[in-house]
């Protein structure tokens, strides 16, 4: 297993969730908060407390912020400032996602109200209830150490619940028509390989081509559809401290859709970090996951919904050619001062191991079908 950094995940303390806004990511804030006390729903907050503003600092992509007056505690989010890739932070359809799936998926927070006025914000956003809970990052948190084999727990709790996901009915949440499943994994495949086209690194784009290729050779065909969150890992989820085999909510529903759900379970192995790896899958989540369950346990768990996933190491490969993508993202992000966020500096030293551990699997022949083709 490649060397973490220096912390112990039951003796150090975690990264801080919230902090002062970050230099160059301040929003107009009277306005703000004059279009929010003007437009919030009334059983969403009291509007009469002093407003103050803080920021969530540990998220990549979207800018997240939490909103208070006075004891009211909501949520804010927007897209990050500078270039976006085609078709990512969609605030618009996270709100849609998140004003309908709560009453019928308790992980999924209430959006209460969507802003398309760019004068008030400087981008699209929405404010949503705040869920409490602790997020599983670096080290485990305090108030779950005492717990027994918090660890595998966790696992088993995230995998469960992303699995009870997948049984909900789209049409129960107003969601039938969020996306078009058909040709679900072909899309990703095109979407993802013309977003690495656009900040591409000349030093792995025969790699990505290659592994892309074959990839798209050895497509195969969806077993079932469902909602799919798209980002589901470790870090986008709340887990409640006194149970460590509950999750209470997820994060980050802005790449929502009706698709395959095996491609939420191979993101989920492709960030997941066992005994015997030997490149970092999750520069994100820097923990030592000795006592987690192995990528195996998490995919016999799944089975265990009734769910094919014979061929479920395809969605990990693509998993973590995808990845590679995102970080070579949030690196450019940073390199043309679109963010001062130092975690991005050091990305696309990752980008090796994640192409490596593709091939690696390519080569034990561990990615291997038919071409399959999609209209």
């Amino acid at each position: 297993m490649p060397q973490r950094t220096d912390v112990d995940p039951f003796a150090d303390e975690p990264a801080p969730e919230l902090a002062p806004v970050r230099p160059g990511e301040d929003l107009d804030w009277s306005r703000i908060a004059t279009y929010l006390r003007a437009n919030l729903p009334a059983d969403a907050f009291d509007p009469t407390g002093d407003f103050e503003v803080m920021q969530f600092p540990n998220g990549s992509a979207n800018l997240t912020y939490l909103i208070r007056f006075g004891d009211s505690e909501l949520v804010l989010r927007r897209p990050p400032f500078g270039t976006l890739a085609p078709g990512a932070h969609d605030m618009k359809r996270e709100f849609r996602v998140l004003s309908r799936l709560w009453r019928v998926f308790d992980a999924a927070p209430r959006a209460y109200l969507f802003c398309d006025d760019h004068d008030i914000g400087g981008a699209d956003f929405f404010v949503m209830e705040r869920r409490r809970g602790e997020v599983v990052r670096d080290v485990i948190p305090p108030p779950m150490r005492h717990h027994r084999n918090v660890g595998w727990r966790i696992g088993m709790a995230l995998v469960d619940r992303i699995a009870e996901f997948h049984t909900v009915d789209p049409e129960s949440a107003d969601l039938g028509a969020l996306g078009r499943p058909d040709g679900f994994v072909a899309r990703q495949l095109k979407g993802w390989k013309q977003r690495w086209d656009l900040v591409a690194d000349e030093r792995y784009d025969g790699d990505m081509a290659d592994i892309h290729a074959h990839l798209e050779d050895t497509r195969p065909l969806p077993q079932r559809v469902s909602l799919v969150h798209n980002d589901l890992k470790l870090d986008n989820c709340l887990f409640d401290p006194a149970n460590p085999d509950r999750v209470t909510a997820f994060f980050d529903w802005d790449m929502t859709t009706l698709g395959d759900p095996l491609i939420e379970l191979g993101t989920l192995l492709s960030y997941w970090q066992q005994p015997g790896d030997d490149f970092d899958r999750s520069p994100t989540i820097d923990l030592d996951m000795r006592g987690f369950p192995s990528r195996q346990s998490l995919v016999r768990r799944y089975a265990e919904s009734g769910a094919n996933v014979e061929s479920i190491d395809w969605y990990e490969a693509f998993g973590l050619w995808k990845q590679a993508v995102v970080l070579q993202q949030l690196y450019r992000r940073f390199a043309v001062g679109e963010t001062t966020d130092e975690r991005f500096r050091s990305f696309p030293e990752k980008i090796p191991g994640m192409l490596t551990g593709v091939v690696s699997m390519m080569n034990a022949k561990r990615i291997q079908g038919t071409h399959r083709t999609y209209h």
